[in-house]
């Protein structure tokens, strides 16, 4: 049987190759590290008419001048001659991408042009000459619109077409010197502005990265983004799914268990204190759920807007005061999301000194949405003040953490580069189909992870492990936290999950300050074990050991400090 041909698809950053590749290979698709690097790509299976291929997602890059980590992956690929290249050409920010372009044609490999975007340029009034553009370049050229899925089937067919026919073109030569203007002669010849009228959305676009009126309106959308998460997460919690779940899910499995498993630990681990299968669905699926439900719609609306770069922009001065560009914005909050995705976005920034401060930060002081949504849980309920100051002190956490490192980890700052896409009313076909997969990956990564927490919790709380695990940490929990001695069994929960530090404490009775000191303790906890594990890949064990002490040190001692602050005062 013929092995299947190599296909690479490649192209900038945010030009719509991702919408692409899911449509040429489906979902059956998988994730690896180059060899020797930590650069991730995708491939899957593409089935062209007649043949096989394998058709693999280059890591997105401006240029093949190997200056950082992806670039050098391409080039690498480039190398090693695949049947043919798909390279995605953005119809709106059109000059940058011939730039990269006219670089992979100087390997003379088969290569097909997709002009992705190509609606957006049309509503900024350009018309592109694709034959003669085609023509001129010596290659075959498709307009495609890779998120309503347009051009699909012409990109299939001359892809199929290049494979059978293995063309050998000439490599396409411009001096270096000289690329940028030939670059800026073609965009003359083919690309022309026929209506000069100015779109809405490009005049709000190029309003929303200006002081005024970005910063308010940056503050405002914030306030916005918090209070939806909030409130959305909250009703959908209390209108809906704690009345289902305590009043129809809870009871039959509690009738099932009692009527199938005799009284005992066994029945007492399935359905008792911590049981297995009623704290194991009620948390992450009735506390947490809905909070991460929200958060994931802002999140996506938000990015597919393409508002994430233009507040990147606005907040690029303050970023620089410890040592980060405004780009580095943008991992930090995907961190809010999950911290493992968060810290893999740092591999976009420009220097490794801004990647481990970054992923440094998203270990201490980011807590992410399953975290998120236990604070409100336990917090909102009682004290929106007290939810409020979790998060200020978070932020201010991450400041004074950034000012240090930025001093111990001594490094040029590079200059800052963002590209700004289009600002843009997001498809809600694309919206939906972004937030199911997110909520799908916190199911798998986030829901089934916390049920065998709990699972495991709930076996040590009913064998007495957990009972001799709160004795010994009596004196740090009832002394230095000022809490009940069982909440040691949250700092136990914590060291499997994060968010287990929070949870227990909705069970007990306590004060707003004892909640506070809880929430600030689990803010500072231990990341979750794929975090630690993702950081010891990234940046080394050493590292990765360093954050596993010092995030437990410092949850100790900041949520002792606000313990003992608040008991002087009288709180």
């Amino acid at each position: 049987m013929q092995s299947p041909e190599t296909l690479l698809l490649m192209g900038p950053p945010n030009v719509g190759k991702s919408a692409l590749f899911n449509h040429l290979t489906g979902l059956n698709v998988s994730v690896a590290n180059y060899v020797g690097t930590t650069v991730e790509y995708t491939e899957g299976p593409m089935r062209l008419p007649g043949r096989d291929a394998v058709l693999i997602d280059v890591p997105g890059t401006y240029t093949l001048e190997a200056t950082n980590d992806a670039e050098q992956v391409a080039v690498e690929m480039l190398r090693q001659k695949p049947a043919a290249v798909i390279c995605v050409v953005d119809a709106v920010n059109f000059e940058s991408s011939l730039y990269l372009l006219l670089q992979v044609l100087e390997y003379g490999l088969p290569t097909l042009v997709v002009v992705n975007r190509w609606d957006l340029a049309q509503q900024k009034g350009y018309r592109l000459d694709f034959a003669g553009l085609a023509r001129e370049l010596g290659v075959p050229l498709v307009p495609a619109i890779a998120v309503a899925g347009q051009g699909i089937p012409e990109i299939m067919e001359e892809a199929a077409r290049l494979v059978k026919a293995k063309p050998t073109p000439h490599p396409v030569t411009v001096p270096e010197d000289q690329r940028w203007r030939h670059v800026e002669q073609l965009n003359i010849r083919f690309r022309r502005q026929i209506d000069t009228k100015e779109h809405p959305m490009t005049k709000w676009g190029v309003l929303l990265v200006k002081p005024w009126p970005g910063l308010p309106i940056a503050v405002l959308a914030l306030v916005l983004v918090f209070a939806f998460v909030i409130g959305f997460g909250m009703g959908m919690r209390r209108f809906f799914l704690l009345p289902a779940f305590r009043g129809v899910v809870m009871p039959f499995i509690e009738t099932v268990v009692q009527a199938v498993v005799p009284p005992g630990m066994m029945q007492r681990i399935l359905i008792g204190e911590y049981g297995f299968l009623i704290k194991g669905i009620e948390w992450p699926f009735t506390l947490v759920l809905p909070y991460v439900a929200s958060f994931y719609f802002v999140l996506s609306f938000l990015e597919d807007s393409g508002y994430l770069p233009r507040l990147a922009v606005l907040v690029d001065g303050l970023m620089q005061r410890i040592g980060l560009q405004g780009g580095s914005i943008i991992p930090l909050l995907l961190g809010y999301g999950c911290g493992i995705p968060g810290i893999l976005a740092t591999r976009a920034l420009n220097s490794h000194k801004e990647r481990v401060i970054v992923s440094v930060l998203i270990c201490i002081a980011v807590p992410c949405i399953s975290q998120t949504g236990a604070f409100i849980s336990l917090l909102a309920a009682h004290s929106i003040a007290a939810l409020l100051a979790v998060f200020s002190v978070s932020v201010l956490a991450m400041f004074l953490a950034g000012l240090i490192m930025d001093r111990m980890l001594s490094a040029p700052m590079p200059l800052t580069m963002m590209e700004v896409p289009e600002l843009l009313m997001p498809r809600p076909e694309v919206l939906w189909k972004k937030i199911f997969m997110r909520l799908r990956s916190y199911v798998s990564n986030g829901a089934v992870p916390m049920i065998i927490a709990v699972g495991v919790a709930s076996v040590l709380y009913e064998t007495g492990l957990m009972a001799a695990w709160g004795r010994l940490l009596g004196p740090v929990v009832t002394g230095w936290l000022r809490l009940p001695e069982e909440a040691a069994v949250p700092l136990a929960l914590g060291i499997l999950r994060r968010e287990l530090t929070v949870l227990p404490l909705l069970e007990m009775d306590i004060t707003t300050l004892q909640l506070f000191t809880g929430a600030l303790v689990a803010l500072f906890y231990v990341p979750c074990i794929a975090m630690i594990g993702t950081i010891s890949r990234e940046y080394g064990v050493k590292l990765g050991m360093g954050i596993l002490v010092g995030t437990t040190v410092l949850a100790l001692f900041v949520g002792g400090l606000a313990a003992q602050i608040g008991h002087f005062f009288g709180l």
